[in-house]
């Protein structure tokens, strides 16, 4: 009777676990929504925000890059921030200064302008840095299609941000402010879904406290783990180098602006079955070798083709950097679970490749301009992104190794 009763209990609760798993998996697929549609609403948008505030180019150019600093910065410390009070309660006091950022951001000064741009950064950090240990811990014999479901809200409602921006500011009591700001209801939605999960508190800090005395291993003395930096570094560097430069480069090419800002999205719709198809492989490979050539090869191939190919095959060129992208950004994020032996060594590896991997991304878009302004031309910017693909080709190899970043 004993036996029949204990069963009954587990299968009671493996009934009870379902519900509390759904809002888990729908909490982290709306963490995911509000880490890039605040950001890359902005790029279509800055010229009207230069217009309207009355600043240079030059202080515009920085709206962009304001939140990858905040990320190289930040990055390192948020596991530590985990470690002593616990995931959960740290991404819902993120997903509350995401919302303020946003709200302060859409004032319409200069200086709640960027403000509300470095608190909106501060808190996406957050989110960059721990959603990937948090999957490792919950979800450990599905890293792949979660990494990739999250990946997939991430790049969409990024798209969308990018497509939208326009059309709204341009509803007459909208304008550049009111399109920043409907972003704020998503950051706002994400909270009340998030609300469940600091239940898990306490349970968790015993987790995190073990785990993170099991780990006391360097990692900034790890080859492996500089290689896994250094590829998401430079992946990122090419994402928003094409973020901050894409619409200028097709305008120049023949677009007007609104289609410009189209071929913006339809680069990152085009990652959005990658993100899933590309961590579900990685998932399954012991080695990601073949995956990061081919995310190599596509991305050079694409960059050649806007570089030299004609005004007709503009898509074809983006949707294969959008897909070239995808590849790469999907193994990176893979990278920090397959490469750590635990959620601690996960945390640890995502703040510091996304710390000095941010960092480059952040001066991709300075240079990528600079390049533009001293040669006159798209030619020689572009080829810095060819040479970019080619290092992201030889760290994806060291990256894509068989092996943990803590081991001899």
């Amino acid at each position: 009777m004993s036996i029949l009763q204990t069963t009954d209990q587990l299968e009671r609760s493996k009934l009870d676990l379902k519900p509390k798993i759904g809002l888990l998996i729908i909490g982290i697929i709306l963490i995911g929504a509000n880490l890039r549609a605040p950001l890359t609403s902005v790029g279509p948008l800055v010229a009207s925000i230069r217009d309207s505030l009355g600043i240079s180019n030059t202080l515009a150019g920085t709206i962009t890059t304001v939140p990858l600093l905040t990320f190289a910065f930040l990055s390192p410390f948020a596991p530590k921030l985990a470690q002593r009070f616990n995931t959960e309660f740290i991404l819902f006091i993120s997903l509350i200064l995401l919302t303020i950022g946003i709200e302060i951001r859409s004032f319409g000064g200069i200086g709640t302008l960027f403000i509300g741009t470095i608190i909106i950064g501060l808190s996406i950090t957050v989110g960059n840095v721990l959603l990937p240990s948090l999957i490792k811990h919950n979800f450990a014999s599905h890293i792949g299609i979660m990494t990739g479901i999250y990946a997939v809200s991430m790049n969409l409602c990024g798209a969308i941000g990018s497509g939208i921006s326009i059309p709204l500011s341009s509803l007459s009591e909208l304008g550049w402010s009111g399109a920043l700001r409907f972003w704020g209801i998503l950051s706002l939605l994400t909270l009340f879904f998030w609300l469940p999960q600091l239940r898990n508190k306490c349970k968790n800090i015993k987790v995190v406290q073990t785990e993170k005395t099991a780990s006391s291993t360097n990692l900034w003395r790890s080859k492996l783990a500089w290689n896994v930096t250094l590829f998401m570094g430079f992946q990122s560097l090419i994402f928003y180098t094409m973020i901050a430069w894409l619409p200028e480069i097709l305008e120049q090419k023949g677009l007007n602006p609104h289609e410009a800002g189209w071929m913006l999205s339809l680069m990152q719709l085009a990652m959005l079955p990658i993100t899933v198809i590309a961590s579900i492989l990685a998932g399954r490979l012991k080695k990601q070798h073949s995956l990061v050539l081919v995310s190599a090869v596509l991305l050079i191939v694409g960059l050649f083709g806007l570089l030299y190919g004609g005004k007709l095959f503009i898509p074809l060129w983006i949707i294969m950097i959008g897909i070239g992208v995808g590849f790469a950004f999907s193994l990176a994020m893979m990278f920090f679970s397959l490469r750590t032996q635990n959620t601690t060594e996960a945390a640890e590896l995502s703040g510091m490749a996304q710390s000095f991997g941010y960092l480059l991304a952040a001066i991709g878009p300075v240079l990528f301009g600079w390049l533009h302004d001293i040669t006159h031309s798209w030619t020689t910017p572009l080829l810095m992104l060819v040479f970019t693909s080619i290092i992201i080709f030889v760290t994806g190899i060291g990256a894509g190794k068989n092996k943990y970043v803590t081991s001899k």
